[in-house]
């Protein structure tokens, strides 16, 4: 029998309300979403949909009105500020858009960082950070500053640091919406590898098809609510086809059964 899955990431009607004057916006209406390890999902949606909300949300950056959010088992809701460091410094790691790569600090150093709030020691340290580099394949660029390396080197450097704890859990907040095609496309192509030889569970907020159509799973963040259907018309306008893995599989099932 195979092993069965273990999730990484549990979101069980999760809630998120912002209040402006008097008014207040619902952002996330009762979302559910598992993840497993070696997963890779991609959530889409229009602008202000509360993507991001809920990649925060997930991440232990915002708190939710209501709801329930297990990452590798853990219900982070019930946390304090200090055990809440803690899940998000060993159990999380981020890839923004931006990569906020420390200007004065080379790449190996940038990869680092995250390591010095463990106390790790200097040689581990360092051991490590090239190991990621190599993983991503900038450890050649090692001692080039920020501003030496090009936008996609940068992301793999801000790739190679949000994995410096080995997370479960990887976070992506638009990771391809500053690179050009090819760089964003090396990108997504590491992410989807990460979450299969390195068992994490990868999740992409994005709005580029090409993102979405490499992962496992698209889910569409509609209404305040995680939906796995008409994806598909959600790219219409790109004129590329992007489909859910229920309406590939469907299509398979029809030819299959001519």
């Amino acid at each position: 029998m195979a092993a069965e899955k273990q999730a990484a990431v549990t979101c069980i009607d999760v809630r998120r309300d912002f209040q402006d004057g008097s008014r207040v916006i619902k952002v996330l209406q009762g979302t559910n979403l598992t993840v497993y390890r070696g997963e890779f999902v991609a959530i889409v949606g229009a602008s202000g949909s509360g993507k991001t909300t809920l990649l925060n949300l997930i991440g232990g950056l915002d708190t939710p009105t209501s709801g329930t959010i297990l990452i590798d088992g853990d219900d982070i809701t019930k946390l304090d500020d200090d055990e809440m460091s803690e899940v998000r410094r060993h159990k999380i790691g981020v890839l923004f858009q931006d990569q906020h790569l420390l200007p004065i600090f080379t790449a190996l150093e940038n990869v680092e960082v995250p390591m010095l709030l463990d106390n790790i020691p200097a040689k581990e340290r360092e051991e490590r950070a090239m190991k990621l580099l190599d993983t991503v394949l900038v450890s050649h660029r090692a001692q080039h500053m920020p501003h030496e390396l090009s936008g996609g080197m940068r992301s793999r450097v801000a790739l190679a640091r949000a994995l410096a704890n080995d997370p479960a859990v990887l976070l992506c907040d638009e990771p391809t919406g500053d690179l050009d095609h090819k760089s964003g496309g090396e990108i997504i192509q590491l992410m989807s590898d990460l979450a299969k030889k390195q068992n994490r569970a990868v999740i992409a907020a994005t709005h580029d098809p090409e993102t979405a159509r490499m992962a496992d799973r698209i889910l569409l963040l509609r209404d305040g609510v995680l939906v796995d259907e008409l994806v598909s018309d959600f790219f219409k306008t790109s004129g590329i086809d992007v489909r859910t893995r229920r309406e590939s599989r469907k299509k398979v099932e029809e030819e299959t059964s001519v």
